[in-house]
């Protein structure tokens, strides 16, 4: 397997496709309808891509990609009811070859190491040029990884200097379900909707909101609420 960064980005409609073989077919998981049709059209564009299906929910796409049988998943972390990242560890488990690509608003220096772990293959943030996405998709049908530059060389500073490397923030300290839990209060959902969200019980999601503000530092559920807010507010930021 190779690897990528986004150093070498090349043009959208450069691919090594003879005019007969067969385009890519992208499945594309959002829950906003723009954010889906506009990446459609985009990829309608190119000769060698093309949309296959889309869907706004995880029960969706599990339908759907089971239908289309897809080249590439494009999953955004944030749907509605749900967080893209259990969808991507679902993908995995079901179909470890399909490669997934998570496209995101929020910061990669929080998601990025976690999608890789739970079995993604990039990680593209909504606020890159159109290029960037469209590199990614080839990138991880031919097999490769894609990462940002500084996204790469942020990882490799991790791995030869550890967890405790400068700038780890606390909230990078969190596990995927207590930031998903973290997302849910700063969005103003009750312990009892988080529960029913997550399919889980009041007592587990009032222990992961302990757990929340013991590992940040964090005196009470008022300071919780606002840390949350706040990060919400900012999109996602560390």
């Amino acid at each position: 397997m190779t690897t990528t960064n986004g150093s070498d980005a090349v043009l959208p409609s450069l691919n090594f496709q003879t005019p007969d073989s067969p385009r890519i077919k992208v499945f594309i998981v959002d829950d906003h309808p723009v954010v889906r049709q506009g990446l459609s059209l985009l990829l309608s564009m190119e000769p060698d891509l093309v949309c296959c299906g889309q869907a706004e929910t995880i029960l969706e796409a599990m339908r759907g990609i089971e239908t289309t049988r897809p080249d590439v998943a494009v999953v955004d972390l944030s749907l509605r009811g749900a967080s893209g990242l259990e969808l991507v560890k679902k993908l995995h488990a079901c179909n470890p070859e399909l490669p997934v690509v998570v496209l995101s608003m929020h910061d990669e220096t929080l998601y990025a190491e976690r999608v890789l772990k739970a079995g993604a293959m990039a990680y593209v943030m909504k606020d890159e040029a159109q290029c960037t996405i469209l590199t990614a998709i080839r990138k991880v049908k031919a097999g490769g990884l894609y990462l940002s530059e500084r996204m790469s060389g942020r990882l490799l500073s991790m791995f030869l200097q550890g967890p405790n490397a400068p700038g780890n923030s606390r909230i990078g300290q969190l596990s995927d379900r207590e930031i998903e839990v973290f997302e849910l209060i700063g969005r103003g959902i009750t312990t009892r909707e988080i529960a029913g969200q997550l399919n889980l019980s009041i007592k587990t999601v009032e222990a992961h909101r302990e757990h929340i503000k013991n590992k940040m530092k964090l005196a009470d559920a008022t300071q919780l609420l606002q840390h949350a807010i706040h990060w919400v507010q900012n999109e996602g930021q560390p």
